[in-house]
């Protein structure tokens, strides 16, 4: 049902304030009077979908309707295309969780473009796990907003520059080569097949480099000539297939309507360890403990613009992130605006967070991690122990891991463990420490990179 008119006056105001927004697409962010965010949403044209909240006639469904009691203000962030905004929108909603977002919690990615390069015949996959460990050392590409345009793109591409996209173990002079039978796409012209030694090594890079420069530029040239051929067949009154071009430009043109990695879009897909096995049993032989690791908590703490500290917890389980159970924590005693002062002390902030949650553990009502990470070095070790100290059951492993050096500190150990860096624990290790402090500084790093906090 429409908003009180009690209401009215507070939505016209930001009805004035949406209306007045630049006309590019972008990103909106609903905030109640405390300044929380309370929904994130992406829009094509800021205005024409922002006003559209606060005008009279606005029904939002029973589900978003009572947001409209909540809303106080609201920022935006402007985007370069509609595909920024999304993935703007999807980081946003994942990192901070606003009350009223039902949609882009889960742990779904958007995918991504791989090209195989270290093999001998390198493949072309689309993926939504570019660092699983048969991609390794393979050129990425994306994140991409359209899966669907993103497969159509490839399939078409793949007419010109005769890819493989299957998944065999092709080996460059393997006599077996000679005798394999290649799959459909070699007689239809869409495959070069060296799996069946059809094509040299050499020949077979130099269409892969083709490909890679082909990403990599404005692809004018096969645009164009895409849409005059489109032309010729609609003044052919040849509509079928004017309309097969017309969809293959489109699915062209949104090869640009992509992220970079080095923006961090996706961290959990991009960053994290994953030979989780391998790195679990390696952590359990180094900390010397007789049960398998199956759960890592780690505690960071963050300084935010303004003075702000938070800390935050994440959580892996079997070695991979289990972000329904990430939290952050808002910190009360040592915060400058505090009785404690006006100094940041990250070690009472560790013993905070350390208390509030692990208080039911330490009264034993639920059950400890089985390893509780925390980021820095001895002296943020000690103060996260003390806050143990005051909890009736202990947890059975703390340790904490230094920057720069990488060095583990262990409970009621002095010295601290020096591991190498190839190291499998060390590596899970430093996923959940990398994504903790992700965890808590990412949404704050998009809104200063936009300027929304006005600096």
């Amino acid at each position: 049902m429409p908003a009180m008119p009690a209401d009215r006056a507070k939505l016209d105001a930001l009805l004035k304030k949406a209306r007045a927004l630049p006309k590019t697409p972008g990103v909106y962010l609903m905030k109640d009077a405390k300044g929380v965010v309370v929904y994130v949403g992406k829009a094509s044209r800021l205005p024409d979908r922002v006003s559209s909240y606060f005008v009279p006639s606005a029904d939002l469904g029973l589900k978003k309707q009572p947001m409209l009691e909540v809303i106080d203000d609201f920022d935006t962030i402007e985007c370069e295309g509609e595909w920024e905004a999304l993935l703007t929108e999807n980081r946003l909603i994942k990192d901070i969780h606003p009350r009223f977002n039902a949609r882009l919690t889960d742990d779904k990615t958007f995918p991504y473009l791989v090209i195989t390069v270290r093999d001998d015949f390198p493949g072309v996959y689309i993926t939504r796990d570019p660092n699983a460990p048969e991609y390794k050392g393979a050129r990425t590409y994306g994140p991409f907003t359209s899966v669907y345009a993103l497969r159509e793109s490839v399939q078409l591409l793949q007419r010109i520059f005769k890819f493989r996209t299957c998944t065999l173990d092709i080996v460059d002079g393997d006599p077996k080569n000679r005798h394999f039978r290649p799959c459909l796409l070699y007689p239809i012209k869409q495959c070069t097949a060296p799996c069946g030694a059809k094509i040299g090594q050499e020949a077979y890079r130099e269409d892969i480099q083709r490909f890679i420069r082909f990403l990599d530029s404005k692809r004018s040239v096969m645009l164009r000539e895409l849409r005059q051929e489109m032309q010729q067949a609609s003044d052919a009154l040849n509509f079928e297939r004017a309309a097969v071009l017309r969809d293959q430009v489109k699915a062209i043109e949104k090869l640009d309507e992509r992220g970079s990695r080095k923006d961090n879009w996706q961290p959990e897909t991009e960053r994290f360890y994953h030979d989780p096995k391998k790195g679990l049993e390696s952590l359990r032989r180094t900390l010397k403990l007789d049960r398998p690791i199956r759960c890592i908590e780690c505690i960071d703490i963050a300084h935010l613009q303004g003075g702000e500290t938070v800390g935050s917890k994440v959580c892996f389980v079997d070695g991979r992130p289990l972000k329904n159970q990430y939290r952050r924590y808002k910190i009360r005693t040592s915060a400058p605006n505090s009785p404690a002062g006006k100094i940041n002390d990250d070690y009472a902030s560790i013993r905070e967070v350390v208390s509030r949650r692990y208080r039911e553990a330490g009264a034993g009502h639920e059950l400890y991690p089985d390893v509780v990470v925390i980021d820095g070095g001895l002296g943020q070790l000690h103060a996260a122990m003390e806050a143990f100290e005051d909890l009736d059951v202990k947890p059975p492993m703390v340790i904490s891991l230094a920057k720069k050096e990488e060095l583990i500190y262990v409970q009621a150990k002095r010295e601290p463990i020096k591991l190498g860096r190839d190291n499998p624990g060390l590596k899970l290790v430093q996923s959940a420490r990398d994504e903790a402090h992700r965890f808590a500084q990412h949404y704050h790093h998009i809104l200063r990179q936009k300027k929304v906090l006005g600096e």
